[in-house]
């Protein structure tokens, strides 16, 4: 952590980090003058959001629906199907996405074809870029975010659905009173840990699936340190842009973990 001083230092390999003379804030302000820089936060936030939106109510409904369940074999074959993508390595998973979606072969564009309609390059087109990264990514990690849940299911009193069933409630209202409040506390704290991570989108899925076409909405900021900082060997910049990172994410936590315990009991701290 010391070491994060290098975004303030003109890193030179020979004296190493702390023998580096002072930048100051020199590495933030190119950072924040870089015409890229409004486009880089702007893509990080519009993913991140939409991942949120979207990917946090799937495992949640996931665990719900195989709670109700009552056949085990048949339990456990979805569960080994929904679960199995989140083991599959990211440059595998990326594979399997582009022959899935590619114009000619790919899957995708063959049932489309069967309904008359023209074949989409899905990853060639930045319109589609983004909805291509959140929906994947539910595919592969929804069925294994839904461990927590099925976890906190099972630890609800097994009284309060006798109490429901004797009370005359239905699945739905069983589902309503007593699985989702059973289920609350972890919830939070899932939501509250995933806007804390908002502004890190994972760096090599994105970087995989980029190409010239989609960049315009596939450039994020860890890609972009990546190719401005990293491979230039700019150390002091990609770290002055990490930290810039890290800093808004522990803002963000703070943020939403008062406004979590204020609405509710259950909070990091």
């Amino acid at each position: 952590m010391a070491n994060a001083v290098l975004a303030f230092k003109d890193y030179n390999v020979i004296k190493g980090i702390w023998g580096s003379p002072w930048a100051g804030t020199k590495y933030f302000e190119l950072f924040f003058r870089n015409p890229a820089f409004v486009t880089l936060i702007k893509n990080t936030l519009y993913i991140s959001l939409y991942q949120l939106a979207v990917g946090f109510p799937i495992p949640i409904l996931l665990a719900l629906a195989l709670n109700e369940v009552r056949s085990m074999r048949f339990k456990r074959t979805v569960q080994l199907f929904t679960y199995a993508p989140f083991f599959i390595s990211t440059v595998v998973m990326v594979s399997i996405i582009m022959l899935f979606l590619a114009p000619r072969l790919g899957i995708m564009n063959t049932i489309l074809g069967v309904f008359g309609m023209d074949a989409v390059n899905f990853l060639g087109d930045a319109r589609w870029f983004r909805s291509v990264y959140v929906f994947s990514d539910i595919w592969q990690t929804a069925g294994y975010s839904a461990i927590i849940y099925l976890a906190a299911l099972a630890g609800v009193d097994p009284s309060l659905y006798e109490a429901a069933k004797v009370d005359g409630a239905s699945r739905l209202q069983k589902i309503m009173n007593v699985d989702l409040p059973g289920l609350m506390p972890a919830a939070v704290i899932i939501l509250i840990l995933s806007v804390g991570n908002i502004m890190a989108i994972g760096f090599e899925k994105m970087y995989l699936l980029q190409n010239p076409l989609n960049l315009s909405t596939s450039e994020i900021i860890s890609t972009y340190v990546y190719k401005i900082g990293l491979l230039n060997a700019n150390y002091s910049f990609a770290t002055a842009v990490g930290l810039f990172n890290s800093v808004i994410n522990l803002v963000l936590l703070i943020i939403v973990n008062a406004l979590a315990k204020r609405a509710s009991s259950t909070s990091l701290w």
